[in-house]
């Protein structure tokens, strides 16, 4: 299941709405493949509506991976790892005699989910699986599964980081703050950099519960491989707004806008829309040195397309981009599929009173230090 509490009406949302006077719809070489196509009352395609980005395919493709599975080996895949989650699905006994080892478990995952939880806590009694709601299938792109959503570089991985990304790493500046575990293991593994559990200001923005972890608030929306992964795309003709069910992140872009000047700056960015035919295109910069996707800078641009395929699929396409972190841009895409799952009210510890933890656990890590 999701990890919710108490539901929203999305229908609140549909306050956002604006009529259009009907425009006849450009004529395009795909008139008749695209003439099916819901569409808005001013002619685009109608992108309104709720999807699951929760998928098996990892951002990065997993080493011996081939770029693309066969039905069979999707499905061998995919037919084990529910086999897993279904022995490990039932509610615990507060009173099982067997306890974890001190340090946790320490076996290796067999799987990336496996990983990826006992990264996020399942290695010292985290999540239990009545709390996680995975992607149960590969994404499919033109016929295509899948085993990463980057699609450039061929090898389906994020280019190392440059000359300027490694000085920054090698000064002590903390190259990923929004990161965790679960996104990024060797943050997970690095040793804690000098000030960094001084005050809960410094700790990442989404251990503080105010931006969604792994990217899944965008730019560029990413599954979390854990839980509340759905999006709601709400649309008009001057602007359309992306909420994100995890932490309630929204992103409004403006439709044939300019972007602002660059001292206004957000944690998402600014981003502005066309049209390019029937896809729309999302340009998003001005972003802050607080967010520092996957160890970029706010020169961070990116640039997101979206296709309706059918009355049910959407095509996400995205180009990352950063002199001052890689010396090339880097691409992914994967399908949106459309869900009737309503988006639920996201809490997350409220009050904050994991973050005293955090910093009371520091305080007795460095006691222990200098003992």
């Amino acid at each position: 299941m999701r990890i919710r509490s108490i539901s929203i009406a999305s229908a609140t949302l549909a306050l956002a709405f604006l009529s259009a006077t009907a425009v006849p719809v450009a004529a395009q070489t795909t008139k008749a493949a695209n003439s099916a196509l819901p569409r808005t009352p001013d002619g685009h395609p109608d992108l309104n509506g709720i999807y699951d980005l929760a998928t098996m395919t990892p951002l990065e493709r997993l080493p011996g991976d081939p770029p693309v599975l066969t039905k069979e080996q999707a499905a061998k895949i995919q037919q084990a790892e529910i086999a897993r989650r279904t022995a490990d699905g039932g509610k615990l006994d507060p009173n099982r005699p067997k306890q974890l080892p001190v340090g946790g478990d320490t076996v290796p995952g067999k799987s990336f989910f496996e990983v990826l939880e006992k990264l996020g806590g399942g290695a010292v009694g985290g999540y239990d699986r009545l709390w996680l709601n995975q992607g149960r299938a590969y994404t499919e792109v033109d016929g295509q599964i899948r085993t990463s959503i980057i699609v450039d570089p061929p090898d389906g991985k994020i280019p190392p980081f440059n000359a300027a990304a490694k000085k920054r790493q090698a000064s002590g500046f903390r190259v990923l703050p929004t990161s965790d575990q679960a996104e990024n293991p060797e943050a997970g593994r690095a040793a804690p950099r000098r000030g960094e559990y001084d005050n809960p200001e410094q700790r990442p923005l989404s251990e503080r519960c105010l931006l969604g972890f792994g990217s899944t608030s965008g730019p560029p929306a990413l599954p979390d491989y854990f839980y509340n992964d759905l999006h709601q795309i709400v649309q008009t003709p001057d602007s359309i707004l992306i909420l994100t069910e995890m932490i309630h992140d929204v992103r409004i872009v403006r439709m044939n806008a300019q972007h602002l000047p660059n001292n206004m700056r957000s944690w998402l960015g600014d981003s502005v829309g066309h049209w390019d035919g029937d896809t729309l295109v999302i340009d998003t910069t001005n972003f802050t040195d607080k967010t520092r996707f996957h160890g970029s800078t706010e020169n961070l641009h990116v640039v997101e397309r979206l296709t309706r395929l059918d009355a049910r699929t959407l095509l996400y396409r995205f180009t990352v981009d950063d002199a001052q972190t890689w010396d090339r841009p880097w691409t992914g895409e994967m399908t949106w599929p459309v869900t009737d799952q309503p988006i639920y009210e996201y809490a997350c510890h409220e009050g904050n009173y994991a973050l005293s933890d955090v910093m009371r656990g520091a305080r007795l890590q460095e006691g222990d230090i200098k003992k």
